[in-house]
């Protein structure tokens, strides 16, 4: 007999809030309940709004409503339980105050058969009303921009009686499921025994985990094994279970050691499910490739490993940028890689990359997990006062440091505060830290890096059929006088990059920036610096007669001093536009400046950087 499943005694918490006992009633039961109904995904996400206030639910709700998620590419609608357009705002702030709320996305496999989502939504959200005995407050915005439409539902963490709302795990992974699943069969009628076997039968081959290696797994004993042959009257299961049986077999995660007995490997559901995204890359890969008319038998697909044992730096053309998990706003890169493959990149969250056009020449690289120099600086000082950091005690213990170079350590602390890796703070500001904090911050660094696992840089913003007309600085041109260029293949991107690095030589030539000499080519001396200076001009040119002002060069050494107004992107790079009285000049951007923008900047040029100090009466140390 097959081995069953008893509920522990240990306490587990899964049963506590409401709703415990309508999930208990809907977990399934018979052999096909699983596929009888129509399926749908439900994923939950508890959210502490301590952690950010309302300024985190606030960004969440803007991106949810952001451009290109209905079927017509326009932004997306929020909706309640009573109008087709909510009052985002005024659900924020009856959300002011609350402990926690509670985030899912509902994706029906049949959602595509609806017109529109809001009324399957609001019935799901009723019926859940009644099953946990209160008035739910939510919102909604359906989404259409993949392949599977899903609505994304934000619920307040708060009853109708103002309470905090618990809802029982059991509830989160089984009813609210069911009661979905119950909502779209009632409306596109159950699945036939027939479709459910022939979605079986599918399952067999499947490089994936599936529904038979999840009852695989529940009848195996605690060694691992399992019977072929134990569904008794059963010869279609039976047939299903032999046939899976053999495909793992195939794969190396089992292996008949008797008749009719097998045994599955230990990992055998995290290998199958990292075949199973493996696959799906591989897809998405393939279609986004199709979709800007490149052969379908391109070149090599492969998953960017950034903790791989040799991790290299990945150089290649963005194909495009998309979202790998909405939930917890994770998304990626497909990068058309100079070694001829197709690379899939994840970059982390959304903010952790900046927005790169497509087409666009990037680099990709780990991200260094490394102490920093603050991490040994607080450990140093804490060990010298009884385990206590503080911007006074930091400045007692090296006078020459200024207040605000102080504050980036109590920064960081922070941080690693809102990531809870073991710091404390006390009511007067002053910090515990224990002999153990640099463990302590490199296991931050560590979930830093899970979060954000590589870093990117643009090379160039152009397309490589732009940089070879470009009269600016390009990738190219850094690429070809370079002592050590990149190694580039000749197929795929990489056979466009060869021919584009000889055409982009010959422009060079024509423009007396370069000549052949005894079959090589020699390039002038600052050839950088003179296409940089020739574009630099132009745009400068062209600024001062749109806005009326004198355009003055900046000079190495020089202090610049204005407000900064905006960012100017050319081949060359990204500058910024500083502006002065009549005057204004361009120099090389950074990111940090954004925050700065009206403001008064200042800093010293120092050849193609600055060393920027921001805020005109602000001391310390500057940003360079």
């Amino acid at each position: 007999m097959p081995a069953t499943r008893r509920r522990s005694g240990r306490f587990d918490g899964s049963r506590v809030g409401r709703g415990a006992g309508v999930g208990r009633v809907l977990r399934p039961h018979d052999r096909y309940a699983a596929f009888r109904t129509r399926r749908v995904v439900v994923k939950a996400r508890l959210i502490k709004l301590a952690d950010r206030g309302l300024k985190g639910a606030q960004v969440h709700l803007r991106y949810l409503q952001r451009d290109g998620v209905t079927r017509e590419g326009l932004p997306g609608d929020l909706y309640d339980a009573e109008h087709d357009r909510a009052n985002g705002p005024a659900f924020l702030e009856r959300c002011d105050g609350d402990r926690h709320q509670f985030r899912f996305i509902v994706s029906a496999e049949d959602a595509i058969e609806y017109d529109d989502l809001k009324a399957f939504t609001r019935r799901l959200m009723r019926q859940m009303g009644e099953d946990l005995g209160t008035r739910l407050d939510w919102v909604a915005v359906d989404h259409y921009n993949t392949g599977h439409p899903h609505t994304h539902v934000v619920l307040r963490g708060k009853d109708e009686q103002g309470k905090d709302l618990i809802i029982a795990r059991e509830y989160l992974r089984y009813g609210m499921r069911e009661r979905a699943a119950e909502i779209v069969t009632l409306d596109l009628g159950p699945r036939t025994d027939r479709q459910i076997e022939a979605r079986l039968r599918a399952e067999v081959e499947q490089e994936r985990f599936t529904s038979l290696d999840r009852r695989l797994l529940r009848e195996a004993d605690p060694a691992r094994i399992v019977r072929s042959g134990t569904v008794a009257g059963d010869a279609f299961s039976q047939t299903l279970r032999a046939g899976r049986l053999q495909k793992l077999k195939r794969l190396g995660l089992a292996e008949e050691i008797a008749p009719s007995r097998w045994h599955l490997v230990a990992d055998l559901e995290p290998v199958l499910r990292r075949m199973g995204e493996r696959g799906d890359i591989i897809k998405a890969i393939h279609q986004e490739l199709a979709g800007k008319g490149r052969p379908p038998l391109m070149p090599d697909v492969a998953i960017y490993n950034p903790a791989g044992p040799k991790p290299e730096r990945l150089v290649g053309r963005v194909i495009r940028r998309g979202l790998s998990d909405e939930l917890n706003d994770r998304h990626y890169l497909i990068v058309d890689g100079v070694d001829g493959r197709a690379h899939y990149v994840d970059i982390g969250k959304a903010d952790a990359v900046e927005p790169i056009p497509e087409d666009a020449v990037v680099a990709v690289e780990p991200k260094p997990i490394a102490l920093r120099r603050v991490d040994r600086t607080v450990t140093e000082i804490a060990a010298a006062n009884q385990g206590r950091y503080s911007v006074d005690i930091h400045l007692r213990h090296d006078p020459s440091a200024t207040a605000s170079f102080a504050e980036t350590h109590v920064r960081r602390l922070e941080a690693m505060r809102r990531a809870r890796v073991g710091v404390e703070r006390q009511p007067d500001g002053t910090w515990i830290v224990g002999a153990d904090h640099l463990e302590r911050a490199a296991a931050y660094e560590r979930v830093q890096a899970r979060m954000t696992p590589v870093l990117v840089e643009t090379l160039s913003m152009l397309p490589l059929d732009r940089q070879v007309q470009a009269d600016g600085v390009t990738w190219l041109d850094h690429e070809l006088v370079a002592e050590k260029s990149t190694a580039v293949t000749n197929r795929g991107f990489g056979r466009e990059v060869h021919e584009a690095l000889a055409r982009r030589r010959q422009w060079l030539i024509e423009h007396d920036l370069a000549h052949a000499e005894n079959d090589q080519v020699v390039y002038r001396a600052n050839v950088l610096g003179l296409l940089r200076r020739r574009e630099l001009l132009r745009a400068g040119a062209q600024l001062s007669g749109e806005l009326g002002l004198d355009y003055v060069e900046a000079q190495p050494g020089r202090r610049i001093e204005g407000v900064y107004r905006r960012r100017v992107d050319l081949a060359s790079g990204r500058f910024a536009f500083i502006e002065r009285g009549r005057e204004f000049t361009l120099v090389p951007w950074r990111s940090v400046l954004e925050r700065n923008l009206g403001k008064h900047v200042f800093g010293i040029a120092r050849g193609e950087t600055i060393s920027w100090t921001l805020g005109r009466e602000r001391k310390g140390r500057g940003i360079s």
